[in-house]
């Protein structure tokens, strides 16, 4: 493990960090432990990190446009996972239903286990 230079690794994540945001960070620093902004406290070696990160801006432009096509697919999941609890839920409410937990669980397990025996 290679010892680094506090002054040194300060002055790169500044240089970096205004690059990124258009100003300087204000770093506190604690007893070994540095806090960006007011943020997490981190480890000198963590800012060498995140400084490294902030210089290649590049591939942080291409993992932007994945997060944003996934999030359309989830949106839709999110949005069909809502209606099936609520039909079960209007069922569980009505006292006349032919609704039973222990065939609900059963058919729950042939679905997830094919062969696979109910608990008895």
């Amino acid at each position: 493990m290679s010892k680094l230079d506090k002054d040194s690794v300060l002055a790169k994540f500044t240089a970096a960090y205004e690059a990124a945001n258009g100003k300087a960070p204000t770093i506190e620093a604690k007893g070994g432990w540095y806090s960006v902004d007011g943020g997490k406290n981190v480890r000198l070696a963590q800012l060498d990190e995140m400084a490294d990160g902030m210089a290649a801006p590049a591939p942080k432009k291409a993992k932007a446009e994945k997060p944003a096509k996934a999030e359309k697919p989830k949106a839709a999941a999110k949005a069909e996972k809502p209606k099936a609890p609520a039909k079960t839920k209007a069922k569980a409410k009505k006292s006349t239903s032919s609704f039973s937990v222990k065939d609900f669980y059963t058919k729950q397990i042939q679905e997830s286990n094919p062969g696979a025996k109910a608990p008895r």
